[in-house]
């Protein structure tokens, strides 16, 4: 089969034919119809997170089960799925309150990879999938079927950049009806955030960015107002403008950047929480007054939007269907596999919201 392969840091990917072994126990093998370019794999890519190549990226995408493992009952071969990174087992502490997506049980795909090059040498798994390949093999707990009429490149999406921004709003910070939020940064995930605010019923609904025509298509996602913060010097007056003086109750940072950080943290009013979507390079780190604690100012994390895939996935297929989740206009063009250097070089621009890999 054919895979984009990372050898180097910084270099573009090589496609070339490499092998994958017959799924395990526990484990599917799905044929990939689409995989979209997800800005964590482009971190990998440039070396920024800590993986080691050789290996293969790629960790939102969508395809039909070609094979199944032994005692595999989350899916059949024909279904069609989406292929996530999130995995679970259903019987460590997290899976059994409710948080499956910090699942901490070991997988045996994390001690093998079943990819090989012709050369023989292992390559690693970028995200727990390689999805930038023509088959992958994951966890059974990676894959939800779905309506077999939903496209497939549309589905992708819903691996990761729909349910990170979200998930954030609706499962992770649970915003309720009639509050403020902030977005910084209306990328793919960013612009999900904005929908999942729509939906939870916030407003204001406050897009931040430095580029218009992002926030332009934050408005039609649902953003009530837009600020393009490029030069301001202290966007958090923009932001109390907005919020009768009060500032956010919600602010959510879907770039990986320490500076948008503390500007959302500036931004919040009293007993207002920041989210972290976006994730900086490895190491990087922030600061913020104390002071601001003592009006019960929070900041917490999102992973992957804490989401449930097996609850969440066939809700937003749902809402898609029924036209109260946008999906077709995420996707801002379409590549084969053998122009993913394009597809990741046009995403590093910052002019695409998603970019699909399409086989």
């Amino acid at each position: 089969m054919k895979a984009a392969v990372c050898y180097e840091f910084g270099k573009s990917l090589v496609v070339e034919d490499i092998d994958i072994e017959p799924p395990h126990p526990g484990e599917v093998k799905v044929r990939i119809v689409a995989a979209a370019i997800c800005h964590s794999d482009i971190h990998v890519i440039r070396g920024e997170w800590g993986s080691e190549p050789p290996m293969v990226p790629g960790h939102e995408a969508a395809g039909i089960v070609e094979e199944v493992g032994e005692n595999v009952t989350a899916a059949k071969v024909g279904d069609h799925v989406v292929v996530s990174l999130l995995r679970s087992c259903g019987s460590c502490p997290y899976c059994h309150t409710g948080h499956s997506h910090l699942c901490e049980a070991d997988y045996a795909l994390d001690k093998d990879s079943r990819l090989r090059n012709k050369k023989g040498d292992a390559l690693g798994r970028v995200l727990r999938t390689a999805a930038f390949a023509e088959y992958c093999i994951v966890h059974q707990s990676q894959v939800v079927p779905v309506d077999k009429d939903l496209p497939l490149d549309r589905a992708a999406l819903l691996a990761c950049g729909v349910i990170t921004g979200l998930g954030a709003v609706v499962n992770t910070a649970k915003v309720e009806p009639g509050r403020s939020a902030v977005i910084i940064g209306t990328g793919g995930v960013g612009l999900n955030a904005v929908q999942g605010a729509a939906l939870a019923g916030a407003h204001p609904i406050i897009a931040v960015d430095i580029r218009d025509d992002k926030l332009a298509a934050a408005r039609s996602f649902g953003a009530t107002h837009a600020v393009n913060i490029d030069g301001m010097e202290a966007p958090e007056e923009a932001i109390r403008e907005l919020t009768s003086g009060r500032g956010a109750d919600y602010v959510f940072v879907t770039v990986g950047s320490t500076q948008a950080i503390t500007q959302g943290f500036a931004m919040l009013g009293k007993r207002g929480l920041e989210v972290l979507v976006g994730l900086p390079e490895s190491g990087a780190t922030f600061s913020v007054p104390v002071w601001s604690f003592i009006n019960e100012c929070r900041i917490t994390g999102s992973l992957m939007g804490s989401t449930r895939l097996s609850v969440d996935v066939p809700h937003l297929v749902d809402l898609y269907q029924h036209q109260r989740l946008k999906l077709d206009e995420l996707i801002s063009a379409r590549y084969p596999l053998e122009q993913i250097n394009e597809a990741i070089e046009s995403t590093e621009k910052g002019g695409a919201l998603r970019n699909v890999i399409v086989f």
